[in-house]
């Protein structure tokens, strides 16, 4: 599209905006400029020539027709917020007087529930006989893992002495720098211990994770992962096997024989209650309800 075209115009001004009066960083910056871009050609193919021109029931039919093809709530409330972000910019230049994406709302994403293992073959899979140290600490990584329901970057960053063996808890920072006081099972504090008989041969002097690398260095995300996979072929576990996976299998089973939402989410280190809802395969009406009706601090006023 050439220059004297106003819609393409009008969004490199923008562009500018963006970059150099908010500073966005490269990734949401392309994210924009691509998502309006989008938007800019289906004008184009309405006819319509001006972003002034653009109205609500413009933007509802747009935000339909992609919908339709498959685009998940997500990525469509990421170009609502794209277009909302374009018309402050126009309004504010006084090249438009209203902003017709405000108000419109993407339609939700189908929630998939998470994938988890079942308690019996978990049981099975950690009961296996490590071989080797790196069997061994494989093993104390998702002990730790299950019992915990950590999260990857969590158990990447535990140093040597964060596991209070005492108490049997562990003190953990997850996202938003929040940290948070999880016990320890009896069976991960084992493997741990197991493990860190051997970590002496394997860690260089001064290394403080608990979880090393064969060189000796704070193991990283990506070998766990790999690790994981290895360890599910070995035992001829035809699944996936994911960090993560074994965070929804600890939140899932501790739901299904507690139903204590409100502690799974504290364990979990969820700030919002709806997001622990999300591991749950249990029905949440029924877990809301318990949860209405039992904390002191939800119970609705007779």
């Amino acid at each position: 599209m050439h220059h004297s075209d106003p819609l393409q115009q009008e969004l490199e001004a923008f562009n500018q905006h963006l970059r150099y009066e908010r500073r966005l960083a490269a990734h949401t910056l392309t994210n924009y400029t691509r998502d309006l871009e989008r938007v800019a050609g289906w004008c184009h193919e309405q006819k319509i020539t001006a972003w002034h021109s653009v109205t609500l029931h413009h933007i509802r039919t747009f935000i339909a027709q992609r919908h339709r093809q498959g685009i998940s709530g997500k990525s469509l409330q990421r170009e609502l917020s794209a277009i909302r972000a374009l018309f402050r910019y126009l309004m504010r230049e006084g090249k438009a007087d209203n902003n017709p994406a405000v108000g419109i709302r993407a339609p939700k994403s189908d929630k998939h529930l998470p994938d988890t293992l079942d308690a019996d073959l978990l049981s099975s899979m950690l009961d296996a006989v490590p071989e080797t140290a790196l069997d061994q600490r494989d093993l104390a990584i998702m002990e730790l893992l299950y019992s915990s329901g950590l999260r990857l970057a969590e158990l990447v960053s535990i140093n040597l002495h964060d596991i209070d063996t005492t108490d049997a808890t562990l003190e953990v920072t997850g996202k938003g720098a929040k940290s948070r006081r999880i016990p320890v099972g009896s069976k991960a504090l084992a493997a741990i211990t197991a493990w860190k008989k051997l970590r002496g041969n394997i860690a260089k002097p001064d290394e403080q994770a608990l979880f090393v690398s064969q060189r000796g260095t704070r193991l990283q995300p990506r070998s766990i992962q790999q690790r994981l996979k290895q360890w599910a072929l070995k035992q001829g576990i035809n699944r996936n096997l994911h960090p993560h996976l074994f965070r929804h299998s600890f939140a899932s089973h501790l739901l299904e024989s507690s139903s204590d939402l409100r502690a799974v989410q504290e364990l979990l280190g969820h700030a919002d209650i709806s997001t622990t809802q999300i591991y749950t395969h249990l029905d949440f009406q029924h877990l809301a309800q318990v949860y209405d009706s039992a904390h002191p601090r939800a119970r609705k006023k007779k």
